[in-house]
C-alpha cells in the first residue's frame, strides 16, 4: 500500500511540474530557409575560383542565430554571419573549396542554429577539379 501511495504522489508531482512549463511552439521561433542546400561547382580548373555562397532567409518569428558551421574536411572552409538575423531578413554562408586538389569531390557543411525544427542542416558541396587544358 505504501508503494501505491508513493507512486501516486510521485505521479502527481510530475504532472504538476510539467503543467507549469510553458509550451513553446516551434512555429513561433526562428526558422531558416536556404535558396539551395547544394553548391554544385560542376567542372572547375585546378586553382580556379573555389568560392560559393549559400543564401538563406529567416522565415520565422524570432531572430535566427547561427551557432556554428562545421566542415567535413580541411579542404572546405566556411564563414557565416555571427550577428542574429531578424525575422524576414537574409544572410549568406560563404564556402571556399581548395581547388588545388585534382578529382571529384563531395563535401558537407553542417549548419547549427536555433531553428527548433531543423537545428542542424547539412549543406552539400560537390564538383570536379581538372587540370587546365
Amino acid at each position: 500500500m505504501k508503494k501505491v501511495i508513493v507512486f501516486l504522489c510521485f505521479s502527481l508531482a510530475l504532472l504538476n511540474a510539467s503543467a507549469q512549463q510553458p509550451v513553446v511552439s516551434a512555429s513561433n521561433g526562428a526558422k531558416i530557409k536556404f535558396e539551395s542546400e547544394v553548391a554544385d561547382y560542376g567542372i572547375i580548373e585546378k586553382n580556379g575560383d573555389g568560392n560559393r555562397e549559400f543564401k538563406f532567409t529567416n522565415i520565422g518569428k524570432e531572430s535566427l542565430i547561427l551557432l556554428n558551421v562545421n566542415s567535413s574536411c580541411g579542404c572546405l572552409v566556411a564563414s557565416w554571419p555571427k550577428e542574429p538575423i531578424a525575422p524576414g531578413k537574409s544572410g549568406v554562408i560563404k564556402a571556399h573549396y581548395d581547388t588545388s586538389r585534382i578529382g571529384k569531390f563531395e563535401k558537407t557543411l553542417t549548419v547549427q542554429s536555433n531553428d527548433a525544427e531543423r537545428p542542424a542542416i547539412v549543406l552539400k558541396v560537390k564538383g570536379e577539379v581538372l587540370l587546365p587544358k
